[in-house]
């Protein structure tokens, strides 16, 4: 009589299965939530991203960098374009946003009824096959109650999730572009510095000429050849340098092998004739920036945990376990079947954890949020301010170099050249106006590299990805020397 009810039994379960709430395919996908992050993505540096999670799609897009980079010489945007591709970190960060798409899935889905079987008396020859079966089934009725709250919290942080990997795109996409601007700008400072060590060079080699007539004392000669030596020195760490720097971009670009055999150019682009006008950037800024929406979606989290906190505050577990007990007795040569329904309810009473130190650890977490989301907000806007004045200024001294202090130094070297070949000065004379020329020269490369530094830093400052720098001034001068005169 027993064995009649296990089908009945074995029912339940799935008829609450066919209950539940269907998934949405936004969490089901195999991509989810990443065509949102693609197109967040594009929309605020116009390059395309992918998401490998097979072999295949992994070859085909080493095959796609290899075939952009390999033998040629790439511009800041293919430097990009082939880290956004090729960067496995950001991969990891894509694969990130699946994870919470599958945890918002798993949230979804009632739990698994626990069955439970019990049988006593077992191998009893008088009775038969056993004497008492007890089977229960236990359903988490709190499971139920708090489902659609922590369904809640989880696209919370699922939508978080999309948003740091805008983020982390948008900063890579913001390191590689200015590693590739201080590669480039680190191969154009060594080349000033070759030519400003051709022309050292040849006042060693006419001092020590002229030291050998006595035309020179030993003074002057040791100022040109000390000269020489400190700017051999400059030129191999500037060729340490831009060997360092070309490697931190291949490094972003997450190249290895045979396809680190690139190059880059041997000179930043020309400025601009002029710049465009960035209107309202605190407010562009405060609506766009990356973020400062994942700050604002971590409040909004942590705003959904503290109401899920607060449903569980006093009850944490509670269980309604439905079965049946049925028991069989013989007497007098008859067997009787007896079966029992049997409901138990568990839950843990609240005698010494009343739930008031986890509703304080939740109220304190959304303070945190809030509070860092009020800083977030504060620090954007000086973010913008001092990239929009980094940029303007940039560009100004950058002009102020090459529109007059190069030219003036050109004019300088061009009339001692005049008068060097009206013998009216000599060669050290010469050989400094050179020098000095190069030197402006070099200022002029480093103040066009921290322009387009300040320019990059425009358009994180705005979109977000940035580190909230502005340029760090760096740069190399040529050793100082004014020549040995007589």
């Amino acid at each position: 009589m027993a064995m009649m009810r296990w089908p009945v039994l074995l029912a339940t379960p799935l008829l609450l299965s066919a209950c539940a709430p269907q998934v949405p395919t936004k969490y089901t996908d195999a991509k989810a939530g990443f065509l949102d992050v693609s197109t967040q993505t594009s929309g605020a540096i116009g390059k395309r991203t992918a998401f490998a999670q097979t072999r295949a799609e992994n070859d085909a897009l080493t095959r796609e960098v290899r075939g952009m980079v390999q033998g040629k010489t790439i511009s800041a945007d293919t430097a990009v374009q082939a880290a956004l591709l090729n960067n496995k970190g950001l991969q990891a960060s894509y694969a990130n946003v699946g994870l919470s798409a599958a945890e918002v899935w798993q949230q979804s889905t009632p739990q698994n009824p626990v069955i439970s079987l019990g049988l006593f008396g077992v191998g009893a020859p008088e009775l038969g096959l056993y004497q008492t079966l007890e089977t229960m089934i236990a359903f988490n009725l709190l499971d139920v109650k708090t489902r659609k709250q922590r369904i809640a919290v989880a696209d919370a942080q699922f939508q978080q999730a999309q948003l740091n990997a805008v983020n982390d795109t948008l900063s890579l996409a913001n390191q590689t572009r200015q590693a590739w601007i201080n590669a480039v700008a680190a191969f154009e400072t060594l080349s000033y510095l070759r030519k400003a060590g051709e022309a050292a060079g040849a006042g060693a080699e006419l001092a020590e000429q002229l030291g050998k007539t006595g035309a020179l004392n030993k003074a002057g000669q040791a100022r040109e050849f000390a000269f020489n030596a400190e700017l051999a020195g400059q030129v191999a760490k500037a060729r340490l340098d831009a060997t360092l720097a070309k490697e931190e971009l291949t490094r972003l670009m997450g190249l290895w092998g045979s396809d680190v055999d690139y190059f880059v150019p041997d000179a930043l682009p020309s400025l601009p004739k002029s710049l465009g006008h960035v209107s309202s950037i605190e407010a562009a800024a405060l609506s766009n920036r990356v973020d400062l929406k994942v700050a604002k979606t971590g409040l909004e989290a942590q705003a959904r945990a503290f109401g899920l906190t607060d449903q569980t505050r006093l009850v944490t577990d509670l269980e309604l376990i439905a079965g049946f007990e049925s028991e069989r007795e013989r007497e007098d040569g008859n067997t009787d079947t007896s079966t029992r329904p049997q409901i138990e309810l568990e839950f843990a009473i609240p005698i010494f954890d009343t739930g008031q130190a986890r509703m304080r650890k939740a109220e304190l977490a959304y303070m945190q949020a809030a509070n860092s989301l009020a800083e977030k907000a504060v620090n954007v806007r000086s973010e913008a301010r001092s990239a929009e004045v980094s940029y303007h200024s940039s560009y100004k001294i950058a002009r102020h170099y090459r529109d007059v202090v190069v030219p003036l130094r050109t004019t300088i070297e061009e009339e001692g050249l005049l008068s060097y070949n009206g013998m009216i000065t000599n060669t050290f004379e010469l050989l400094t106006d050179v020098r000095e020329k190069l030197a402006s020269s070099l200022e002029a490369a480093n103040s066009k590299r921290e322009f387009w530094v300040a320019k990059a830093n425009l358009t994180a400052a705005i979109y977000g990805g940035g580190n909230g720098a502005v340029g760090d001034g760096g740069g190399m001068t040529i050793a100082a020397g004014g020549g040995a005169g007589h």
